[in-house]
């Protein structure tokens, strides 16, 4: 099943929002990338940036199960709106 680029980026934002919220693991997140609070609001919009929200979820499947069981969500959204948003020519198999 794919997902629509409008779709994807509303799952992200959805992800970003979640990730605001979670006060244990936001500190890991803007740690690891290096982002600000003020990156959160500013950057939202951009879909590069989106998309290492939603890989930065899937670095673990507890935190990708957290996150689609508070939004009702399949496990496999956060993966299929990455993929939305980067496109498949950023796909590598090895």
């Amino acid at each position: 099943m794919t997902i629509s680029a409008e779709n994807a980026e509303t799952l992200a934002l959805n992800a970003l929002g979640w990730l605001a919220g979670n006060d244990d693991l936001l500190p890991v997140f803007l740690g690891s990338t290096g982002a600000s609070i003020e990156d959160l609001r500013d950057r939202a919009a951009e879909p590069e940036f989106l998309v290492s929200v939603l890989e930065f979820l899937m670095l673990d499947d507890s935190w990708v199960m957290a996150f689609c069981d508070d939004k009702s969500l399949p496990y496999d959204s956060p993966g299929q709106a990455r993929m939305a948003l980067a496109g498949r020519a950023d796909v590598h198999w090895t």
